[in-house]
């Protein structure tokens, strides 16, 4: 049985299956697993996550009970759960990411969306059934007293449920995305609003990211169930159980980061890269191609640029790493193909025979990321709303020289604000000016606060993170 144990939709690893049958395993993706897999691997934890392809649950079916590190894979420890694909795509896409990600990232469309129905409940019911699968399968694994922390808005209910089946354990839940204040929040059908909020109330400790959105969540929690917050010392009593309420902010592990950024995949992208930019000066941009990304206005503010400051043509290149999200969500193939339209109208615009003004890549490549954040003069980061955003922390660790534009939006603003050129998301022109700031700020400037972007961005890397999360639980 096991003492520590870690739950999210998404795994440490994902499988592909060849049309021969043969599976391949690679590292999976998003902040979460960037950011815990290796430090869950070194401290021993048991990892439960869903199957998320068909190459995923081929894999699963091979391993006794779903315990993948069991049937000889290298994941660490690791139980994969084959939850029902009609049911997995009602809980991941029509509740997790079409209604709580843009509940708590305000993204929807007012006067048009949401609208709650028969189908709604058919999928929050779906959503139910998927907490309810993680929760068996972390009563079946957690040892007496474990400890276990269950990540992010597709697993709400999972802490509640868990504490049903098990009230011996000591139980976290994390929410690496934003919260949204009440008036926001009660968009949700009432009932299903307070079933989300009692869903982590479950659990012993809650955590988020800044104390923005632990402040939010507590101000939901008085507003919408009338439990009892202490602001000051962070608790909220509901029903006679209190919740501890957290704030760890999650950073990078500057030498893991460093050392895969030194491999020689990413050298080899870095000269390709050079040869295909020369000596221009690189502002970069790495995101999904998610709503809250912004991406369309930060190659819209690249374009006032160019248009305010010709003196940069053909010494600027744009590398707009925009990697596919959610294509099963027509918002998200729209925005994609809109991305896509917006990168066109600026080669149309600008490029020259001899010079490409923008360089958009849309094929998924770690590797080529870690490369480009080596080389950037200039990090664009500017996200309509943001948990926290890694990427922020990532690239002033691995630029010798990275000037940082960063959204005032984006979780990490609260401890990288003061190194950064702030920005307010919306405003494409003020972020224009600020992407012509950084490109001219002066060496001396420039070298002092990548210093202390990079300082901040390690103070909490994923160990310490882990721990004090470890440590709040008792």
């Amino acid at each position: 049985m096991n003492s520590v144990l870690l739950a999210s939709n998404r795994g440490p690893v994902s499988f592909t299956v060849s049309d021969d049958g043969e599976l391949t395993m690679r590292r999976g993706g998003g902040g979460l697993v960037s950011g815990l897999s290796g430090v869950a691997r070194d401290a021993g934890v048991l990892w439960v996550c869903a199957a998320l392809s068909d190459g995923d649950r081929s894999a699963v079916r091979q391993a006794p009970g779903g315990r993948l590190d069991q049937a000889g894979y290298d994941t660490g420890a690791l139980r994969m759960l084959d939850i029902a694909p009609a049911t997995f795509h009602r809980a991941y896409n029509s509740i997790a990411n079409s209604t709580l990600w843009f509940v708590n990232h305000l993204l929807y469309d007012i006067p048009n969306a949401p609208v709650f129905g028969t189908r709604f409940q058919r999928d929050w019911e779906s959503y139910r059934d998927y907490n309810g699968a993680f929760a068996l399968a972390l009563a079946e694994e957690a040892g007496h007293g474990a400890r276990v922390m269950v990540q992010d808005y597709h697993l709400t209910l999972t802490p509640a449920m868990l504490r049903a089946e098990r009230p011996d354990l000591r139980i976290a839940h994390f929410s690496h995305t934003p919260w949204a204040p009440p008036e926001y929040f009660s968009l949700l059908p009432d009932e299903v609003a307070r079933e989300v909020l009692e869903g982590i109330l479950g659990a012993d400790h809650a955590g988020f990211l800044t104390g923005r959105w632990a402040e939010a969540f507590m101000d939901c929690c008085a507003a919408l169930l009338g439990a009892e917050v202490d602001g000051a010392a962070r608790t909220v009593t509901h029903e006679g159980r209190v919740t501890r309420i957290g704030v760890h902010g999650l950073g990078v592990d500057g030498k893991a980061l460093w050392a895969r950024a030194g491999e020689p995949d990413v050298e080899s992208h870095m000269a390709a890269l050079r040869e295909q930019v020369g000596d221009r000066k690189l502002i970069v941009r790495i995101d999904r191609t998610e709503l809250s990304k912004n991406i369309v206005r930060g190659l819209l503010a690249y374009r006032e640029f160019l248009d305010a400051h010709p003196e940069w043509h053909g010494r600027v290149v744009h590398l707009a790493f925009a990697y596919p999200s959610r294509h099963d969500l027509p918002e998200y193939r729209e925005y994609t193909a809109s991305v896509q339209r917006c990168a066109q109208e600026i080669e149309d615009a600008y490029a020259t025979e001899d010079w490409d003004p923008l360089i958009l890549n849309v094929n998924d490549d770690y590797p080529r990321s870690l490369a480009a954040y080596r080389m950037a003069d200039v990090l664009l980061v500017n996200p309509i709303r943001d948990g926290m955003n890694l990427v922020a922390k990532e690239g002033p660790v691995l630029s010798p020289r990275c000037a940082l534009v960063l959204s005032r939006e984006a979780g990490a603003a609260a401890e990288l604000g003061a190194d950064a050129l702030l920005v307010n998301p919306y405003d494409v022109s003020g972020t224009a000016g600020a992407l012509h700031r950084a490109l001219v700020m002066p060496e001396e400037e420039r070298t002092r606060r990548r210093a202390r972007l990079e300082a901040a961005a390690t103070a909490l890397p994923p160990q310490r993170w882990l721990a004090a999360q470890l440590d709040a639980l008792g």
